[in-house]
């Protein structure tokens, strides 16, 4: 399974000094993360992205520039399935950007997408008219109910002006629980706090909420 990074700024901060400790968590994984990464950042109010095949530890992390909003993803490819850069997240639609940890077993919804995580995102956007934080509960509310199994389903989605999160899941708490930080003029979402840090706060299990 994946991990996930979301932080938000009042100031431009440097993505690399997210990336440099998100990348850490990721190789220290009880799983492995290295079936390729990939970020999307604003810049002059539009969305810039980058996706690579390799672990996010072996790229380089000091290319990146400034933002307010950075959204990252490590990527741990079911059954070692599917490893090419086009199925990295984040998935960039113009206007959001989405990305996702989990697992779900016998899922009765019909939806385009390469893999799971890009028909989750277009199935949640059928629901937009409802306003964003309505289609993320109305899409995970229907997805759950159609799914034999749902292992973990852990989310983000960001515009620039909202972003939305999803986390539930039924075993393995341990690692799928979503934790958030607040310091310094920003707030971060991960999959796991950083390294060496604790001021990080679990966030609870079954929560839909904007971010």
């Amino acid at each position: 399974m994946c991990r996930l990074l979301w932080v938000r700024s009042e100031r431009p901060f440097q993505i690399s000094s997210h990336l440099e400790r998100f990348a850490s968590l990721a190789r220290e994984s009880t799983e492995y993360q290295g079936h390729g990464w990939g970020c999307a950042w604003l810049e002059d109010g539009d969305w810039k992205s980058y996706r690579d095949i390799r672990p996010i530890w072996d790229d380089d992390l000091t290319q990146f520039g400034a933002t307010k909003l950075l959204l990252a993803h490590a990527r741990s490819a079911f059954r070692d399935e599917g490893i090419r850069v086009e199925n990295n997240m984040p998935f960039v639609d113009g206007e959001s950007v989405f990305i996702f940890n989990g697992e779900l077993r016998g899922v009765r919804i019909r939806e385009t997408g390469r893999i799971g995580a890009e028909k989750i995102f277009n199935f949640i956007k059928r629901f937009n008219r409802f306003g964003r934080l309505p289609a993320v509960q109305k899409a995970v509310d229907v997805i759950e109910k159609r799914t034999r199994y749902l292992r973990a389903m852990n989310l983000i989605i960001a515009s620039p002006g909202a972003s939305e999160l999803a986390t539930i899941y039924n075993e393995n708490s341990a690692y799928f629980q979503m934790h958030r930080c607040h310091q310094a003029g920003e707030s971060i979402v991960c999959s796991q706090p950083y390294p060496g840090e604790n001021n990080w706060q679990p966030i609870s299990n079954r929560t839909i909420q904007s971010l």
